[in-house]
């Protein structure tokens, strides 16, 4: 299984997981023609450059306002890297304050949750990267709302409404689904010490939006003395991350650096992110979660379309049951299986992408087979072989049915063929 890795040793903001993603192989221009469709190119200028802490080189993301100088305050006695502030905070009609000594630079007009949501869901991007672009805001949002006790769409953001932000999560969305991953990993997330300056004083780090954000997600603290996650960094891992684990088992294909915008720091301010093959699957028991739904009134193609989507978000099964509904209507019984931390996120996919007005949840316990994966040359290419051990001894072997599709494909043979030279080759 190839996954995206988030080595988060240092924090992690917006700015420096769109230049990991970057740095990992995401064509900057795609990424610029994908932001376009936002509409909102009037509003900014995406500059990328290379750049190195500590001896480490990578890639730099800086998002600039059309006419307005640089997107964020920079601490001209510090060096302050250009997330040091940036948290989502109700906006009250000040204006926005910086950290002591910086050159505070008006933004656009401020926009709240539903401004945000227009706007997405308006463009011509992938609907797959609005879904996921709508998620990660709505981490904010729930954050922002409860530590503000306001509801969700009453939540005038002061910093995530603003251009550069949108920018921010929008292409973190735009990068993920450019990679092809099939699934997202992470270490537990870095979040400093000390103090930060915003526009309702001072806080302790972290701030109140990202404490709320990482709920249930490991975390540590005082590996450098200031904030190294941000609330908009926070809600990217949040949303995108699958598992947490400090010392997976993986086979490393590329490393990508995501520089920061500090530059004397305990640490690097640098984002590590892996582009991995696992080669190994935890197995046991787990919790997740049952959602279903009925449906009497979409057409075979329609319910097709929305399996598809729900696999392609990472659900753990999805599946269709022949049922007779009320008045003996015949009709579709949906079930997805998903993590519990995925419950909402899921919820959300099948409301957007079937009829149904409700549906049910059902907590169940998940026992899995420890799983590994080997790849092997064949004479016609590469194969991908899933094994499944019970009590540590490997009980069946298959091939990669996509492994074994494309080189079919591309030798212009029978599929048949090539599960037959695997077989010769096992031998």
């Amino acid at each position: 299984m190839k996954i995206l890795y988030y080595d988060c040793f240092a924090g992690i903001s917006g700015d420096m997981n769109l230049a990991a993603m970057i740095d990992l192989g995401v064509d900057a221009e795609f990424l610029r023609s994908e932001l376009g469709k936002l509409d909102l190119n009037s509003e900014f200028e995406l500059e990328i450059t290379k750049d190195s802490r500590s001896g480490i080189h990578g890639t730099r993301v800086e998002v600039h306002l059309r006419g307005e100088g640089h997107a964020h305050e920079h601490d001209h006695t510090h060096g302050q890297h250009k997330n040091s502030h940036h948290h989502e905070h109700t906006h009250h009609h000040h204006g926005k304050e910086g950290l002591k000594n910086s050159c505070a630079h008006t933004h656009k007009p401020h926009r709240n949750f539903t401004d945000i949501k227009s706007i997405i869901m308006k463009s011509g991007l992938d609907e797959r990267v609005k879904e996921t672009s709508l998620n990660i805001f709505r981490k904010v949002a729930e954050a922002e709302a409860k530590v503000h006790a306001k509801p969700v769409d009453e939540v005038h953001f002061h910093e995530v409404g603003a251009t550069d932000s949108i920018v921010d999560i929008v292409g973190a969305a735009i990068c993920y689904h450019n990679l092809g991953v099939e699934g997202v990993w992470a270490r537990s997330v870095e979040l400093g010490s000390g103090v930060v300056h915003c526009v309702h004083g001072v806080m302790p780090v972290p701030a109140p939006a990202t404490s709320e954000i990482l709920h249930n997600i490991p975390i540590s603290v005082g590996g450098t003395t200031h904030e190294a996650t941000t609330p908009t960094g926070a809600a990217i891992i949040a949303s995108l991350t699958d598992r947490f684990i400090d010392s997976p088992v993986m086979k490393i294909q590329r490393t990508g650096y995501g520089i920061g915008h500090r530059s004397e720091t305990r640490l690097p301010n640098v984002l590590r992110a892996y582009l991995a093959v696992v080669e190994q699957e935890c197995s046991g028991k787990s919790e997740a979660r049952l959602l279903q739904c009925n449906i009497d009134d979409m057409t075979g193609e329609m319910l097709g379309e929305a399996m598809d989507i729900f696999m392609e978000h990472g659900a753990m099964d999805a599946y269709f049951t022949p049922i007779l509904m009320k008045k003996n209507r015949p009709g579709t019984l949906v079930s997805l299986l998903c993590g519990m931390d995925k419950e909402e996120y899921f919820k959300d996919l099948i409301f957007r992408h079937t009829t149904t007005l409700g549906i049910k949840s059902i907590s169940v316990n998940k026992t899995a087979l420890e799983r590994s994966f080997e790849r092997i040359e064949i004479p016609l290419g590469e194969v991908t072989l899933k094994h499944t051990h019970l009590n540590g001894v490997v009980i069946r072997s298959k091939p990669e049915f996509e492994d074994c599709k494309e080189i079919a494909r591309r030798n212009g043979i029978p599929i048949s063929d090539v599960y037959d030279a695997i077989h010769k080759h096992g031998k």
